[in-house]
């Protein structure tokens, strides 16, 4: 049609996607409209803040920011030249590879900071550089930062072969390596030094998944 940004465009095919299985299809009326399918993830997921965490405050805009975070990360971590069966068991499990996993994940990551700061902030010490760094010596530390080193590469990965799912399989990968650093490291009752230098990780990877999440249009809470 004679537009300059036409030479830019590039076609992005992407798999067929079904509901728990059942094709969708607009000619047979076969159709799940978005507002719907993201209703009904807020609504599962506030039934499970409401069972695992009937405490926690704003739970409404939780189970927003989970939910529709949930549906967004299931479309994006999968291959899009693949078929997608999205599955609400699946999308919504914490203990998946999922989107609420990923965010539970920082989640634990701010809560850990606000403890540190006596429950008022999630400010944490400045990124670990190499004398902070080489404190960090347990193999669960260590793979934590060689997963937040490679983010920088993964992110201009997925740019470059329009492939979003390379971003969010890290942050699964990222997210995984810091919840084994969280159970195999003690942090706030560490000795001085090495707290410092746990504090200063965990707050690395509080933003590497804040800043991946936001990349794919995803909210992290603070709190779940």
């Amino acid at each position: 049609m004679g537009y300059a940004w036409a030479k830019d465009l590039v076609h992005v095919p992407f798999g067929r996607v079904s509901l728990e299985g059942a094709k969708l299809s607009t000619r047979k009326g076969n159709v799940v409209l978005l507002e719907e399918l993201l209703q009904k993830a807020i609504e599962k997921t506030l039934d499970i803040i409401r069972e695992k965490n009937p405490d926690l405050e704003n739970k409404e805009e939780v189970a927003r920011q989970v939910g529709v975070g949930a549906v967004v990360f299931s479309d994006l971590s999968s291959a899009r030249i693949k078929d997608v069966v999205f599955s609400w068991e699946e999308a919504l499990n914490f203990e998946g590879e999922t989107g609420p996993y990923v965010q539970y994940a920082h989640a634990r990551a701010c809560s850990v900071l606000r403890k540190a700061n006596g429950g008022e902030s999630i400010e944490g010490p400045d990124a670990p550089d190499e004398s902070v760094a080489a404190l960090l010596v347990h193999p669960a530390e260590r793979a934590t930062l060689r997963d937040l080193a490679l983010l920088p590469e993964r992110i201009l990965q997925a740019q470059e072969k329009l492939e979003p799912s390379i971003l969010a399989r890290h942050l699964i990968d990222l997210a995984q390596s810091f919840n084994r650093f969280y159970h195999d490291c003690p942090i706030l009752v560490a000795e001085a030094d090495v707290r410092t230098a746990r504090l200063a990780l965990v707050k690395s990877v509080q933003l590497a998944l804040r800043t991946g999440l936001g990349l794919l249009g995803v909210e992290a809470p603070e709190r779940i």
